[in-house]
């Protein structure tokens, strides 16, 4: 059951009051150690039903863009444009569910930046992609050369500006080919991209097999510890990842007693109007993966509740965000839209040390030990 915004703290509250006592009282949870027999069975699905499944999904809807950007430089007008720029958001909705797994085939070769180049402090990015826009720079309109250039040309952040940014209304005329051209051209890249990391995973003896066979000679996990922390740590650096780099730079709350304006063109996706929806999907690939994988079954019997405070959150976090679907420099204008930033703010970082001491002391954490930290 999905609970109106303003009955989420009480609930929360009253949820938590379950919690185990050691949690309650702030104290570290007793030395406990992962569930060893659960830990094959846990990471099998998370390959199988999330990782995997989440990547074909990315594949699939970079083909439909690849598609629709396609049908735009040949028929340019405001409906292929609306098409092409629908077709983007998809691409960011399945993105962010999927770019949580940021190990791996993400890694090599630079895909996860040439995928999605933020944050962009300087504007580096920005100043190039407005640069090859000026000059009509004809190298970057073929795929394969403009995989050569700087990383920050090739993926979502420069194919929001040719679609949304300063001059994207000539798209839907003749005046926009060579716009579109590029366009096209990143479309295609990202494309190439979802589809090499799909082929990286569903590879039956690549990292599918290291994720699903923890042991001696395994290139990445020697024992199922070391397995069930690297799934873990998955998640706490994903939702740190959101506390500070998604939602802090845009708003910080309360600051010296003086609300916090905000700052809306800090926000990812600001222009096309998917900073919200995209936190929602990080959100909500991530309860898909603590709840597909079945993490629970890492906990011993006695600390299973953490899971289940666990989930609540993720749901009422989402929920929150579901909420707050328009351009974010509405939400900033608008007093009981912060007041929703306020509450994800503040629950994002209760789930982060709920995830962090109490998830991960509970499976045999060493006192100290913290994902958040990078230790």
């Amino acid at each position: 059951m999905r609970l109106p915004f303003a009955s989420l703290p009480l609930a929360l509250s009253l949820i938590f009051l379950a919690a185990p006592a050691a949690a309650q009282e702030g104290g570290a949870l007793s030395p406990r150690v992962v569930e060893e027999a659960a830990v094959p069975r846990v990471m099998a699905q998370a390959v199988d039903g999330f990782i995997i499944p989440g990547y074909r999904d990315l594949a699939e809807a970079t083909n439909a863009l690849s598609e629709a950007s396609a049908g735009l430089c040949k028929s340019p007008s405001e409906t292929t444009l609306e098409a092409a720029r629908s077709a983007f958001s998809s691409v960011v909705e399945r993105w962010s569910a999927i770019e949580i797994i940021r190990l791996g085939p993400a890694l090599e070769q630079n895909r996860f930046e040439r995928f999605l180049f933020y944050p962009d402090r300087k504007s580096t990015g920005l100043k190039q992609v407005q640069a090859i826009l000026a000059k009509k720079d004809e190298s970057a309109i073929s795929p394969e050369t403009l995989k050569g250039k700087s990383v920050a040309v090739q993926g979502l952040g420069a194919l929001e500006f040719v679609l949304y940014g300063t001059g994207a209304e000539v798209l839907s005329g003749k005046e926009g080919d060579f716009r579109c051209r590029y366009g096209l051209a990143v479309s295609q890249n990202l494309r190439s991209i979802a589809g090499e990391l799909l082929a990286a995973w569903e590879k039956p003896d690549g990292i599918q097999a290291a994720w699903k066979e923890p042991g001696p000679g395994n290139p990445l996990f020697r024992d199922n510890r070391e397995a069930a922390t690297e799934l873990l740590g998955v998640l706490v650096h994903s939702v740190e990842m959101i506390k500070d780099q998604r939602l802090r730079p845009f708003y910080a709350g309360t600051v010296d007693g003086t609300p916090d304006r905000g700052r809306p063109k800090l926000a990812i996706y600001w222009r096309s109007a998917n900073t919200m929806p995209a936190i929602s999907a990080n959100l909500g690939g991530l309860q898909r993966l603590f709840d597909t994988a079945g993490m629970e079954s890492l906990l011993p019997a006695d600390s299973r509740s953490i899971a289940g405070s666990i989930d609540f959150l993720f749901k009422a976090l989402i929920a929150a965000t579901d909420g707050l679907d328009g351009p974010i420099e509405d939400a900033l204008a608008d007093e009981k839209q912060r007041a929703k930033l306020d509450f994800i703010a503040l629950n994002t970082a209760d789930l982060l040390d709920r995830l962090n001491r109490e998830f991960g002391g509970s499976i045999g954490l060493g006192a100290g030990f913290s994902f958040a930290d990078g230790d």
